[in-house]
């Protein structure tokens, strides 16, 4: 039987409530999970702008075909404009996408005394690399954290996707209308400070997966989560379908 749903949890019970949910998920999706690549930050910092609202498949085309039609992203920074916009037709706006990739070329390589690279950003504490990364124009927490976190630098940094921020609202994680933005230092503050790049990039995975994967959008499988015990949402779901069963 369903117990009652739980009560707001104080800072370290969430705490407690967090790592409860990530080991039972880890163990669900077998961590630790293999990074999906090994780009250089300023590859990853591309391949993230390309990315917004855009498919998977749709982006990494056209960033595929950036570099197969460049030699380099200096090349990409001092291209026409339409024949970037070309490049990356795959993706989503590629009218918008392009004048602002060039520009964010243009501004990293000024604000690096005219190189092209953000392997610096390793020298930094991931607060302040991301607060530089969050200076360039299309770029908030899920983009630099990304670009932390999935680039070679490999660095502990909470990327939040939609996937993530909805199971995340639903086990109580944070507030239901919290939005994905400012999640992200919530979420990041419920982990442990100790914890290395793997053990982030498996929190945010484990997430991510598990709503790909049970807890959908519409009709979430809360019959085989294995976290409903901790989820207030999955059980008034269940016990709502359970109460229209009976008087059906």
């Amino acid at each position: 039987m369903l117990s009652e749903p739980l009560p707001p949890l104080n800072p370290t019970a969430l705490k407690q409530k967090t790592l409860l949910v990530h080991e039972r998920l880890c163990v669900a999706y077998k961590c630790p999970i293999a990074y999906f690549h090994n780009l250089d930050p300023l590859s990853e910092l591309i391949s993230a702008l390309l990315s917004h609202r855009t498919k998977n498949a749709d982006s990494s085309r056209a960033f595929r075909e950036l570099r197969s039609r460049f030699d380099d992203w200096a090349a990409v920074r001092d291209a026409p404009t339409a024949e970037v916009e070309a490049a990356i037709a795959a993706c989503t706006w590629p009218e918008q996408k392009a004048p602002r990739l060039q520009q964010v070329l243009r501004l990293i390589t000024e604000k690096c005394d005219g190189n092209l690279t953000l392997d610096f950003l390793d020298d930094l504490e991931v607060s302040e690399a991301r607060a530089w990364l969050e200076e360039l124009p299309g770029v908030g927490p899920k983009t630099s954290a990304a670009v932390l976190a999935f680039s070679s630098l490999r660095r502990p940094a909470l990327p939040v996707d939609s996937h993530h921020h909805r199971v995340a609202a639903r086990l109580g994680l944070i507030p239901a209308k919290l939005a994905v933005g400012p999640a992200h230092a919530v979420l990041e503050a419920q982990l442990p400070p100790d914890w290395d790049a793997q053990q982030v990039y498996d929190n945010h995975e484990v997430l991510m997966l598990h709503g790909q994967k049970v807890c959908f959008f519409h009709n979430p499988a809360c019959s085989r989560c294995v976290v409903l015990d901790l989820c207030p949402f999955g059980q008034n779901r269940m016990r709502s379908a359970k109460t229209k069963k009976a008087h059906s």
